[in-house]
């Protein structure tokens, strides 16, 4: 029961803490999103590296919010809330692709 607990705490504070990074970074971050870093420097030039880091960094503090219910709900049903974290997770995550393909058409 309790590494379940540990387990959503450690995703939550994970996915929290790359979100800060990411907002703070002032544009830096964008290295790391995969495929805008593929791109070349022309096509870079076309995207606002500081505002999109910025919607990725919330983003991903956002995506941190099921893991921190996936914990409370572990307390009462083991392994429950972990995979409800799980399926939340991945349901953002699809939108945030969709979201950012939209964008670089």
């Amino acid at each position: 029961m309790l590494i379940c607990v540990i387990f959503d705490l450690g995703m939550a504070v994970i996915m929290f803490l790359f979100g800060i990074c990411f907002v703070k970074s002032n544009g830096k971050a964008a290295a790391f999103l995969s495929g805008y870093n593929m791109k070349s420097k022309e096509e870079r030039k076309q995207y606002d590296e500081k505002e999109m880091c910025r919607v990725y960094g919330n983003r991903m503090m956002w995506m941190a919010l099921p893991f921190v219910a996936g914990a409370a709900i572990d307390f009462l049903y083991s392994g429950v809330g972990c995979l409800a974290a799980w399926v939340i997770w991945t349901v953002q995550f699809v939108l945030l692709m969709k979201e950012r393909k939209k964008r670089e058409k």
